[in-house]
């Protein structure tokens, strides 16, 4: 947990906070310690920013979450839009 807090500019302490919210969920070694993904980094760091500039962690938290869901609706929305490969567009009614 030392290494996340370091690597994403945190401490551990607000690392803990992300968790008992609920926005991110580490995995757990044999021996207990908390394993983090780059991606969960990322939500973390993303947090921190929204901290920094004044927003309180139960707001930072859920903007993330928002932000996280709008980017994958427009990732799914412009898969969606992209016509299959041989088939012919959809015309526009």
């Amino acid at each position: 947990m030392g290494r996340a807090a370091a690597m994403t500019g945190t401490t551990p302490g607000f690392l803990r906070a992300l968790g008992d919210q609920g926005l991110i969920t580490p995995l757990r070694s044999d021996g207990g310690h908390r394993r983090y993904s780059r991606y969960q980094l990322r939500i973390a760091m993303r947090a921190r920013d929204l901290v920094d500039q004044g927003t309180p962690i139960e707001a930072a938290c859920r903007i993330v979450i928002l932000e996280d869901q709008l980017e994958e609706a427009l990732r799914i929305n412009e898969q969606l839009r992209r016509p299959q490969h041989g088939q012919e567009p959809a015309a526009d009614t």
